[in-house]
């Protein structure tokens, strides 16, 4: 049984980190019943897929013992439950792979971490040309369809000389619900599990680090903004090139494979007003 202190400082995080995605539903019609409904199928499905005993799924008693559903809705939601895909959609993906080789391989990319800008056919840039870069990944895709997308979600710009430009900083697009979607739900989830990690689990922790302030001027907040934007992606650029290196170590290997998140965010708001100070008699 966990101390009555703290199960109150566990509820308390609980519902401090619960604001903004309260914030998000509210402001995209989702209400309290609809997330309720989706929050008792969440709960029934991580008891049956995550505390198992001796790898046998449990009774849907035992489901409705730990999670306080009713059992006729354990029973309910188990029959139609579908499976989660944890996997980012497949058009990010093949986003990811673009960006990749765009970043990190030639004739892409002058050095490491500085992509080229490329002629968009291959009759004018050869094998350094968008239509290259795109034919690289995948042969079924027409590269003419990639373009079309990435400037309609602000990835990249077309200049006058009909080069296409990577625009590093927007790696998760600009405009596309759906795509931006898929990278709240990827890196929120796995931010959370790394640091649920280290809240429950013995052993090594997750890296999980954090620099904050709270009596910053508006000039010194845009100050670091930007050095953010500018020094952050550099370093996860460097990361990136890392991660390339290995995986394509690793292609040969029988080694069971793991995946990988490492992420960098800012985030700001006013603090409380500060009161005016009195005069002592």
């Amino acid at each position: 049984m966990q101390s009555p202190t703290l199960a109150a400082s566990l509820l308390n995080a609980l519902r401090h980190v619960m604001r903004p995605l309260v914030r998000l539903m509210l402001r995209k019609g989702v209400t309290y019943t609809v997330f309720a409904d989706l929050l008792k199928d969440v709960f029934v499905d991580v008891a049956d897929r995550e505390f198992r005993l001796d790898d046998k799924p449990p009774s849907d008693s035992r489901i409705s013992l730990l999670t306080g559903v009713h059992r006729k809705d354990v029973r309910r939601l188990r029959a139609t439950t579908d499976i989660i895909a944890s996997a980012l959609p497949e058009s990010v993906t093949l986003g990811a792979q673009l960006v990749n080789l765009w970043t990190n391989s030639m004739p892409f990319c002058k050095r490491s971490g500085r992509p080229r800008p490329l002629p968009r056919l291959a009759s004018v840039g050869g094998d350094c040309s968008f239509d290259a870069l795109v034919a690289n990944v995948s042969k079924d895709i027409r590269a003419r369809v990639v373009l079309d997308e990435w400037l309609r979600l602000g990835i990249v710009r077309v200049d006058e000389q009909d080069c296409v430009h990577l625009e590093t900083q927007a790696f998760v697009p600009q405009k596309g619900f759906e795509e931006k979607t898929a990278y709240f739900s990827h890196n929120l989830h796995d931010h959370a599990s790394a640091a649920v990690h280290n809240l429950t689990v013995e052993g090594s922790a997750f890296f999980e680090r954090s620099v904050h302030y709270d009596m910053l001027a508006p000039a010194s907040v845009d100050e670091l903004r930007e050095a953010v934007a500018n020094e952050g992606m550099q370093v996860l650029l460097g990361f990136n090139r890392i991660a390339a290196e290995l995986e394509s170590h690793d292609v040969s290997s029988s080694e069971p494979r793991q995946r990988i998140t490492v992420g960098l965010y800012f985030y700001t708001e006013p603090t409380a007003p500060i009161p005016p100070a009195t005069n002592q008699p």
